[in-house]
């Protein structure tokens, strides 16, 4: 039984490891080096010079976040024993922000590179009016991409809550991934109450998610969880 709830664990962290790579990816260097917030024309010339790039930023995010769903099922199961509601909350908050915020999103990424197309439907308006176009598409991704950030937010403070209580890892766990929801968190209310410190608020939750999320996968991966005779009991 326990070998089995190992076994779980250490699937979610191959997963979990999957998705971090994945997500980095798509937003930490295509978006990160394509997406230029105040110049337009740069945009929109990256987005067409680079059209492959961009358009295996958007597949990658997509299998992020389908891969992520099986994450917030496997974290549910796994959870359960210490508070079945709260470890259903936080499945569908994750459910929410990935999977269906997020993947939804994803419409504003394509629809840059539509606008953006110099053969395309908008290609009529003229170059100004696809940088406009393409510019506003990319910011509403922002915007969805942080919107998505608030309800993931919530998950890993619950995330937090469920690990620092549940015997089947190290207490740290639970600590360091509250840390990254604040991260997550102050991430989006930041930038839509206190616009213009996006670098900054940024390497805050670059660097809260990084201790959180990522030590935690890694745990995942080589440890998979703690052999308890709760765990053998209520697995």
């Amino acid at each position: 039984m326990n070998y089995n709830l190992n076994k779980k664990a250490r699937l979610t962290g191959i997963f979990y490891l999957l998705v971090i790579i994945l997500a980095g990816f798509s937003q930490g260097y295509v978006r990160g080096m394509i997406f230029i917030p105040d110049d337009p024309l740069a945009t929109l010339t990256n987005i067409n010079s680079s059209e492959g790039l961009f358009r295996l930023g958007l597949v990658s995010d997509l299998l992020a976040f389908m891969i992520d769903a099986v994450i917030s099922i496997l974290l549910y199961q796994l959870l359960k024993p210490v508070n079945s509601t709260l470890a259903a909350i936080a499945s569908v908050f994750r459910l929410l922000a990935h999977p269906a915020i997020a993947s939804l999103n994803l419409l504003n990424h394509y629809l840059a590179l539509v606008a953006a197309d110099p053969s395309g439907p908008m290609s009529a308006l003229g170059t100004a009016q696809q940088e406009v176009w393409a510019i506003i598409f990319m910011n509403a991704h922002n915007a969805g991409y942080l919107l998505a950030g608030a309800f993931f937010g919530i998950h890993c403070l619950l995330l937090g809550i469920l690990l620092y209580r549940s015997p089947l890892f190290p207490k740290v766990f639970g600590i360091l991934m509250v840390i990254a929801a604040g991260g997550y968190l102050i991430e989006t209310f930041g930038n839509f109450i206190f616009p213009g410190n996006q670098l900054v608020l940024a390497t805050i939750v670059g660097f809260s998610a990084a201790i959180g999320e990522v030590s935690f996968t890694l745990y995942l991966l080589f440890k998979g969880s703690r052999k308890t005779k709760e765990s053998i009991i209520e697995h």
